[in-house]
Order: structure tokens, then sequence, then C-alpha cells
């Protein structure tokens, strides 16, 4: 899912909407060249939608417009910069903001990292639930340091919870899910504009042997 570049030549084969269409795009051959597998031409899905004034267009290879809703798409590229702020709670609520890992040795720093990432998935899965039990609220609309606390919490005590009542108890979790909704915070925009550079020295109008004349 990538958005269309300015200029880009496309030929539209047949429209799945009013802005959702199936396209063709040739590939360049500096493109063929690196990629040896690459055909001359790709077929992609083209969708079109206004968003805050400013037509958007998004090129992705989820083509089947019954399971991917164009609707959908476009709100999941809105929210795609969000794994920037997944990479910050890693380190900043799991890790604790720790510079170093605890191991020493190449294979346990894998496992280390994969553990983190599992954790990490892990309670992002358990916040989806708990968003879905709330109406109209996104699952990044929840605290994750809260519910994560409050999470982790849960399963700690899992040890002293008899068998029968386990499945019980991790569907409890979901209930409290109301107490981690953020507050509404206003969008921020950061438009992509060139700062405008001054010069140091004057510009040289004309050539220096034509001055000397």
């Amino acid at each position: 899912m990538i958005p269309l570049r300015k200029n880009t030549q496309y030929q539209v084969l047949h429209q799945l909407g009013r802005h959702d269409a199936i396209v063709e795009l040739t590939t360049t051959p500096q493109a063929r060249q690196k990629w040896k597998c690459l055909p001359e031409t790709i077929q992609a899905r083209l969708i079109t939608k206004t968003v805050k004034g400013k037509p958007v267009q998004i090129l992705t290879s989820m083509t089947d417009a019954k399971r991917y809703p164009g609707a959908d798409i476009v709100d999941l590229y809105a929210h795609r910069w969000e794994i920037e702020l997944g990479f910050r709670e890693m380190k900043q609520y799991l890790l604790h903001n720790k510079l170093t890992l605890r191991s020493q040795q190449p294979e346990l720093i894998k496992q280390e990292l994969w553990g983190m990432l599992l954790a990490y998935n892990l309670i992002r899965y358990k916040m989806t639930l708990m968003a879905k039990s709330l109406k109209g609220i996104h699952p990044n609309k929840l605290s994750f340091h809260h519910a994560s606390l409050h999470i982790i919490h849960k399963l700690t005590q899992l040890p002293y919870v008899t068998l029968g009542n386990i499945p019980k108890f991790v569907m409890d979790i979901e209930k409290d899910a109301q107490l981690f909704v953020l507050e509404h915070r206003r969008e921020r925009s950061y438009p992509r504009l060139i700062k405008a550079s001054k010069n140091r020295y004057p510009i040289k109008k004309k050539n220096a042997a034509h001055s000397l004349k």
C-alpha cells in the first residue's frame, strides 16, 4: 500500500467502483534490472478519495473489493504512521528506556528481541479485543501505557486462578476497556514543504570575462 506518485502513467483495466479501479502500470528498466523477476507491467488497485479537502490516490495489491473495502484501506493508510508510536511504546514502556539488552550473545539477543516483539503484539491483540467491546473506538485510542500495565498485572495473577476459571478470567480483562480510552486530541498537520534557502553571497549575473570589457 503506497501513495501514487505525481504524473505516474497507468491504464485503467476495469472499474471496481466510482473511485476504485484495477490499473496496469509499466515498470522501469532500472527496476527490472534490480529485480530480475519483475515483469514489464504489473496490476494494482487504485483508490481515490478526498481527505481533508485534498485528493489522495493509493495503490495497493489488495484487489478483492469485497474482502478489502476501499474505505477501510484509506482508513488504514491514514494510520500508517502508528508504527512509529509502536517502536516508542516498546522502548519506553516495555524496555523502560534501557539503552542495552540483557543478553550478551547473538543468539540470545535475537531471542530477547523476538520475545519483546511477541509480548508487544500479544498486548496489542488484547487491546484490539478491548476496543471491539466499545462502540466507535479504534484500538489506538486506548492508552497503551495504562492498558499494558493492567493486562500484565492481570496475567501475573493467572498462577493463582483455578484451571476452569482461566478462560473467564482472561475474558474479564476486556470489561475494563472504558478506563483506558484516551481523550480526544486535535489532529496535527505536517505538510511537506521545502524551506526557502537564503544565499549567503550575491548571485553572479555576468561572466567575469565580460565584466572586464
